[in-house]
């Protein structure tokens, strides 16, 4: 058994985990119209489950982190393993609508813990110079689930039945699960706490500020990203074939971004953050222009791919950070603050694209991005005048 507890299989473990995530998350994208049909509902009925999942990780993940944070993080990663592959296998076996939407909101409950508890881990486990790299794998684990997972996942439902794509991540779950109890540590325990000293750490104007840096992030790109099909093949005018080749491209896109993430939080990211949103912005206000050329357009949507995700691991190494120096009872609370603002800003940029879609048009999702772009530049300022002043 110990020589299975080595710190690149604990890692792996810990990526591998973040993979299955990213697969059950993301795997329903692909296969909507075939539930659809086998369920007898709309598309648009089956793409709320989407917009549910995220709403349910986003609120129930600090509630859950906080009741858990004072115990034992090897049982507690075990126990909600166990919600999440019964999560799967309840989707696997749906027979109706509401079975499913059921299912996937008992999945949502644990997922975001489970990824709180695999930074927490990585948080304990990893030497310092380490972690950035250990941190932004288990971020890639999610990058690799949409490049991998989702396409893997249409090809079970197209050949088999949508049902199967469920049931094999349930399957890979149960196997990570096993590897995972023989390799990660079994005597990690936070410092015990009640819940209200837990939530301490909410009253510390560094984190009240830095958590809006995930939401503004994801609210910056989201516009384009949610409507980037629709652009590729209405402006820019790609075929079927091209736009599937251009979104696989755009997720290996992520793939760098988390790995060039790690890079950056070991060099003091967050300074680098100014400068890559003013980019980012000028290129948004400038995309309806830019839409004219279409390989240009093309070569600047994949940078935006590769901006998408570099703040990921420099801002929580950031929670972390403060939280090991000034809140220990909060770890658990700190390692899910990335996960759970992300989701909001999805959200965010989700919502502000299909409104503007709707009212204004496609080439309005470009300049909709720029304004929180603006706003995600004032926050990380702030942030590297709070980390200046405490040097």
């Amino acid at each position: 058994m110990k020589k299975l507890q080595t710190l690149p299989i604990q890692i792996f473990v810990l990526v591998t985990t973040g993979f299955i995530l990213g697969c059950s998350e993301f795997v329903i994208v692909g296969i909507l119209n075939d539930i659809a049909q086998n369920l007898h509902t709309s598309v648009a009925s089956v793409g709320y489950l989407v917009t549910i999942f995220a709403l349910v990780y986003a609120v129930s993940t600090p509630i859950i982190a906080t009741m858990i944070g004072q115990y034992n993080l090897y049982y507690s990663m075990a126990a909600l393993m166990i919600v999440f592959i019964g999560g799967n296998v309840l989707s696997a076996v749906a027979v109706n609508f509401s079975w499913l939407a059921l299912s996937r909101v008992i999945t949502a409950l644990v997922s975001g813990v489970i990824v709180s508890l695999a930074m927490t881990f990585a948080n304990y486990i990893s030497s310092v110079d380490k972690r950035p790299r250990v941190i932004a794998g288990i971020y890639s684990g999610f990058s690799i689930a949409s490049v991998l997972g989702v396409p893997i996942g249409t090809w079970i439902s197209i050949h088999w039945r949508w049902q199967a794509a469920f049931m094999i991540i349930a399957v890979v779950s149960v196997l990570t699960l096993g590897l995972m109890l023989l390799a990660l540590p079994n005597n990690i325990v936070p410092p015990h706490s009640k819940m209200k000293q837990q939530l301490q750490i909410f009253t510390d104007r560094r984190i009240l500020i830095g958590m809006l840096l995930p939401l503004f992030n994801l609210a910056s790109i989201y516009p384009l990203y949610t409507y980037l099909r629709p652009i590729l093949s209405g402006p820019l005018k790609f075929s079927a074939n091209a736009i599937t080749i251009i979104l696989f491209l755009y997720g290996i896109t992520s793939i760098i971004s988390n790995q060039v993430s790690g890079w950056l939080a070991e060099r003091d990211g967050l300074t680098y953050m100014p400068k890559i949103y003013g980019a980012l912005l000028v290129v948004l206000l400038l995309l309806p222009v830019l839409l004219k050329w279409r390989w240009l357009s093309l070569g600047i949507i994949l940078l935006i791919g590769i901006a998408m995700y570099l703040v990921s691991s420099p801002i929580a190494i950031f929670y972390l950070d403060i939280a090991s120096q000034d809140y220990p009872q909060s770890i658990l609370l700190a390692s899910s603050i990335n996960s759970i603002f992300s989701n909001f800003g999805i959200a965010v940029g989700s919502a502000t694209g299909s409104f503007l879609v709707g009212h204004v048009g496609l080439l309005s999702v470009g300049p909709s991005g720029a304004l929180y772009a603006v706003i995600a530049i004032i926050i990380v300022i702030l942030i590297n005048n709070f980390n200046k002043a405490t040097r």
